[in-house]
């Protein structure tokens, strides 16, 4: 079997670059925040994607409105932002009560732990167009820290677990699966039920992210969505992100990676391969800040900033 890869699953990540860089060219995108009356604001928006095939396979909702308030709220983190509203979009092949129910149950569940108020929403009819269900939404935030800012040589990178694949790749995940000829309700001993272990929801860093930086001089945050460790290029161009010791990825990528024959190179540009989070500080306060987030979520040094440009993965040979 050849190996698999996201674009031959259906996603490039290089074109989807591509594209949003035409996108933001034609509007003139200039500024990622805005100021209304001296208060800087920033939007976020996001959707689930192709996790909410597995949902609708495996009949269980209530747990991608979790992802969906997850992967916004975290995305305003990265801009210094406190999460303060939401609302969300729903757009249905055909309307459905029992889904909606249980999407809400996920939805109140990840804006409580967000401490965000759902503010509204929509919700539309889209045969024609949708298959099965989408879901997305879009968070308000307040910034109150100024950051990305003084990123320097010798400054250190602190991974924060991630609590699996969270809410991308599942083009990849999905098709390794099924083309290994596994169903979603299958099991495989390390993971369980493979439905339930890839609808795990997205972690939510706001409880901890927002105390850390009243706490400590935060220089920099990713959150490792699509496109993997090459999120962490986005903090600061004129920078080498080393990651020399990464965190051990969780038994469902080992899986997925030895299954698809899947390279390291893709693995990591791909998933979060178990840090859903990077924080950028000074070596000096380095340990109490791991002391810090060890409190909520493990939490390590997993490299330093060096001259250069990109990220790369010493141990593994990668570079981006």
């Amino acid at each position: 079997m050849d190996e698999f890869t996201y674009a031959k699953a259906g996603v490039d990540i290089d074109a989807e670059e591509k594209v949003v860089d035409e996108i933001l060219k034609g509007i003139g995108f200039e500024k990622d925040r805005v100021e209304v009356n001296g208060i800087k604001l920033v939007l976020c928006t996001d959707g689930v994607g192709s996790k909410l095939i597995v949902a609708d396979e495996m009949k269980k909702w209530d747990t991608v409105g979790i992802d969906c308030i997850a992967m916004n709220v975290n995305d305003a983190l990265v801009m210094g932002a406190k999460p303060v509203a939401f609302v969300d979009y729903i757009a249905f092949e055909k309307l459905s009560i029992e889904k909606a129910r249980e999407i809400a149950k996920g939805l109140k569940k990840g804006a409580d732990e967000a401490g965000v108020p759902i503010i509204g929403g929509e919700t539309a009819s889209l045969g024609d167009i949708v298959r099965g269900f989408d879901l997305a939404g879009t968070c308000l935030g307040v910034v109150e820290r100024e950051i990305p800012k003084d990123i320097k040589e010798g400054d250190l990178i602190i991974g924060i677990r991630s609590s699996g694949i969270h809410s991308n790749g599942y083009t990849l995940a999905r098709k390794v699966f099924k083309e290994n000829g596994y169903s979603f309700h299958d099991e495989i001993d390390e993971i369980g039920v493979i439905g339930y272990a890839l609808l795990e929801p997205t972690k939510i860093y706001v409880k901890q992210i927002l105390a850390l930086w009243k706490n400590f001089e935060v220089k920099g945050i990713a959150h490792i969505t699509g496109g993997g460790l090459r999120k962490i290029k986005r903090i600061c161009k004129n920078a080498l992100f080393s990651i020399e010791e990464p965190l051990a990825p969780q038994p469902i990528f080992r899986i997925m990676q030895k299954l698809g024959k899947i390279s390291d190179r893709e693995m990591y540009q791909t998933f979060n391969m178990g840090m859903g989070m990077a924080v950028i500080v000074e070596k000096e306060i380095a340990d109490d800040v791991i002391d810090f987030l060890n409190k909520y979520e493990e939490a390590k040094i997993v490299g330093r900033v060096k001259k250069g440009t990109g990220v790369e993965v010493p141990k593994l040979g990668l570079k981006y």
